[in-house]
Formats: structure tokens, C-alpha cells, sequence
């Protein structure tokens, strides 16, 4: 039989990995292209031959999405596989109405062909969006398996804009360590928060050789933690599953891919942020879980925050700079700086708009609805230049920084700023202690502390 083309239709992560796991040593397939969207500057390149095996030893080019009708005529595609993460069904099924329309058919791989089997346990923290709290729950699941004296690798949802040969493993046990990898700051908002805490973590392209790694890991390793990206499901084959939902989007857990896999998958979910959220939107969550999956069990979560120079705030008109995924196909509102600004008594909040640079106006042209709020993008040079030159033009007292990282670090900030800290706590029970107990008693993990 003759081979079926296929374009795999991505953003620089779940599609890499569906290549790596389904198409990569398939000799039924041929795959002619990968198509890039949501992140800016990855398409005009290659996936590299070093990383796509013996049957694409010229690699495979990476295009533009504006792209894909163009390339499905030309190469005579069968098969187009829609893989990125944290997009409404209805953009999924326009993607669909192009793809079928152009004359190939969409599909949707699933966990049973991309999930890896670890040698070791593993918990997966996933989520039903963008921005619901995964980084502080999988913080909070490090803690209590740590506790119990155990070790643990956490790896990250990959995020490999740069050199993907130098990127196929990465280890982080320190803050050198984002240099030398040439992290950007999304990457440095996830790796960060984990080294400062003295937590491994692992991410890059090749998630097989990854994990294998990270079992290996010169420090040891008891439990595997998968710490998610966006709202997509774990590339590895979990022994616990859970997802974090945000009742500031209430509903969009069961309007997003692939968020309501997450959320059917779960054993727990954790409602986050009930703190700041609405009671409605906390109950419509409550209904959806019910009705999506009943079995699961529901911890009632918030996500309080603590600032480090409050007297910037209180009076004050400020910048808020924010998680930039967050803002962008995360489609929040608010996030961290925001209720900091609120909780603390800003006098106005600043509307960055009128002072972007560069390439900044770029991302609020495609993304309009961010509002006021400064995206802390940085996956370049000039992208980091533009938000120094933006955060530095504003008319402001001072500036929120509600990022996970210190961007004073990063860029030269001459206003004042204060940073915005965060952490999980669960309200009343069950907690995920007791989730984590039974977890290790089930894999025979428990251990003494030394």
C-alpha cells in the first residue's frame, strides 16, 4: 500500500511528541509538514533530522498555519492531525472544515497512542485551561510526596522554541541552568519557581529519552511528577491523574480541547482560586464535574497571594505585568497582579496599550481582548527588549510584576517594582495529602524521613 501523507498542525510541543511517539517510526505514514500557530517565530524551520529517525533523514519543515490549505493540495495530503492544546471546540472544528473542505481528512490522536509508560509511578497535574493554577498544585504535590522523604523529578510539558537538537533532554536543578538552556520566559516562569525550591525538572523534545533520564536521574527518583501545559493531557501514562479547574472560566471546562479529556480523566480535581472567584462560577464548575465525572474527587481550592512591597501598590497607579500564555490563548482576564493591584488599594491601573514596542503590538493585534494588562512575552531578544522598552515608557508609580519569575532579572526595569507570590491551599477536606497517602501506600513508597 502506498504511504498516506500527512500535515501535522501544531504549536512547538503536543505535536512533536504525537510525531515522536505515532508517526515517527511508521512506515505507513509520510509525514510532509508541521504547521505552527500560537506561539510567534517557530514556523521557517525544521524538524531537525537528528530528532525525526531513519525515515526523514532531510527532516520536516515547519510552516505556517496560514499555510495549510496551500500544502494539503500540493502534497497530496490524506491525513491532517490537529495537535496543540487550549482552543474552543469551535476552532477545532473550523480547523476540521478547512482541512476536509482542502480534501483530507482531521483527526485527534489520543492518550492510548501517545501516552509513555514510565518505569516509575506517576502523578500527572493537568488542567481544563490555560492558567487555572497547575504550577502551584504539582508545587503542592512535590512538597507532600518530599515530606514522605521520597524523590522527585517533576518533567515539564515541552515548550522547545530554540535549537531542538540542543533542547531533544533538559535537565534544570539550578537557575545557571535556564541560561545555559537559553530559556525564554514562559520557560523560565515554569522551571524557576521548581529549582528555587530545589526540585529537579526535565523538559525538552524527545519525551521518551526524557522520562528515561529522569528514572536514571543522578539524584534519584522515586515518582515522576508530570507538570502539564496548557489544558493538555500528559504524555505519560499516569497512576493518578489531577485536574485543575478555574471557576473564573466557568463552563470552559467543558468547552475546550483538550480540557474535557483532562477532566474525564481525572481522580481529582481541584477547584482553584475559589478565593477570588464568583459563587456562581464555582457552582457551574461543581455541576459540570458532576456531570462529566462523578467519581472524581472534588478538592475546594485558592490560590492566596502575598506581595513583597505593598506600599507600591497602595496608592499607587500601577503596571500590571502578567503570565503572557495566560493572557494570550488563555483569554484571562485577570490574573495575580491584577487582585494584588485590588487587594492592596492601587490607585488606577495603568493601561499599558499606549506605550507597546515592537513586537508587543503584534500580540495585541492577534490577541485584542487582553485589555490593560502587560503580557510578559519574551521568546526572543527583541521580545524581551520591546517589554523592557514598554514596562520603562509607562506612565506609572510603580509595577506589579504578578509573573512567576523575577523579571528584574531578565530586563532592566528602572520603575519600581513589587513581585506577586502565590501558593495552593486547599479549604476544608478532603486535602491532597490524603490523596498522596494512598497514592504511596497503593505503590508501596512510603518511606521514613532521613
Amino acid at each position: 500500500m502506498a504511504k498516506k501523507n500527512v500535515i501535522i498542525i501544531g504549536a512547538a510541543g503536543r505535536d512533536f511528541h504525537n510525531f515522536n511517539t505515532y508517526f515517527r517510526d511508521n512506515s505507513e505514514y509520510n509525514v510532509v509538514a508541521f504547521t505552527a500557530a500560537q506561539i510567534p517565530d517557530i514556523d521557517g524551520r525544521k524538524y531537525p533530522a537528528e530528532l525525526s529517525g531513519e525515515l526523514y533523514p532531510e527532516g520536516i519543515p515547519i510552516y505556517a498555519e496560514e499555510d495549510l490549505v496551500k500544502l494539503i493540495k500540493e502534497h497530496c495530503v490524506d491525513d491532517c492531525v490537529f495537535s496543540y492544546s487550549d482552543v474552543p471546540y469551535k476552532k477545532v472544528m473550523n480547523v476540521s472544515a478547512i482541512v476536509n473542505a482542502a480534501g483530507s481528512n482531521f483527526k485527534l490522536l489520543g492518550p492510548g497512542d501517545t501516552m509513555i509508560k514510565s518505569h516509575k509511578p506517576v502523578i500527572a497535574v493537568v488542567a481544563t485551561r490555560t492558567g487555572c493554577g497547575k504550577s502551584q498544585t504539582s508545587r503542592k504535590v512535590i512538597e507532600e510526596l518530599m515530606n514522605k522523604g521520597l524523590k522527585v523529578i517533576a518533567i515539564r510539558h515541552p515548550m522547545p522554541y530554540g535549537d531542538l537538537v540542543a533542547q531533544k533532554v533538559q535537565r534544570f536543578a539550578t537557575v545557571d541552568d535556564l541560561k545555559k538552556h537559553n530559556c525564554t520566559v514562559e520557560e523560565m516562569e515554569e522551571y524557576e519557581p521548581h529549582v528555587t525550591r530545589g526540585n529537579i525538572i526535565y523538559a525538552g523534545v524527545d519525551y521518551e529519552a526524557i522520562v528515561r533520564a529522569a528514572e536514571e536521574d543522578p539524584d534519584g527518583c522515586d515518582v515522576i511528577l508530570w507538570d502539564g501545559g496548557n489544558n493538555d493531557f500528559s504524555f505519560y501514562k499516569p497512576d493518578l491523574t489531577i485536574t485543575v479547574a478555574d471557576p473564573h472560566r466557568p463552563g470552559a471546562e467543558m468547552n475546550y480541547y483538550p480540557g474535557e479529556v483532562n477532566l474525564r480523566l481525572a481522580d481529582v480535581v481541584v477547584i482553584n482560586k475559589m478565593d477570588s472567584a464568583a459563587p456562581e462560577g464555582i457552582q457551574t464548575v461543581r455541576e459540570n464535574i458532576a456531570l462529566a465525572n462523578p467519581n472524581a474527587i472534588v478538592i475546594d481550592g485558592a490560590s492566596p497571594i502575598t506581595v513583597d512591597h505593598p506600599e507600591l501598590i497602595r496608592g499607587k497607579r500601577v503596571l500590571i505585568v502578567e503570565d503572557g500564555p495566560t493572557l494570550t490563548h488563555g483569554e484571562m482576564k485577570i490574573g495575580a497582579g491584577t487582585i494584588a493591584a485590588r487587594k492592596f488599594g492601587a490607585a488606577e491601573e495603568i493601561d499599558a496599550r499606549p506605550f507597546l514596542a515592537g513586537k508587543l503590538k503584534e500580540t495585541y493585534e492577534i490577541y485584542p481582548n487582553i485589555g490593560n494588562i502587560l503580557p510578559a512575552m519574551g521568546y526572543s531578544d527583541q521580545q524581551l527588549k520591546d517589554l523592557e522598552t514598554t514596562i520603562n515608557s509607562s506612565d506609572c508609580d510603580s509595577v506589579i510584576i504578578g509573573t512567576p519569575i523575577d523579571l528584574n532579572r531578565i530586563i532592566n526595569i528602572k520603575k519600581p517594582t513589587t513581585r506577586v507570590y502565590y501558593d495552593l491551599e486547599e479549604i476544608g477536606y478532603p486535602k491532597l495529602s490524603h490523596v498522596i497517602n494512598q497514592f504511596t501506600e497503593k505503590h508501596h513508597l512510603n518511606k521514613e524521613m532521613a
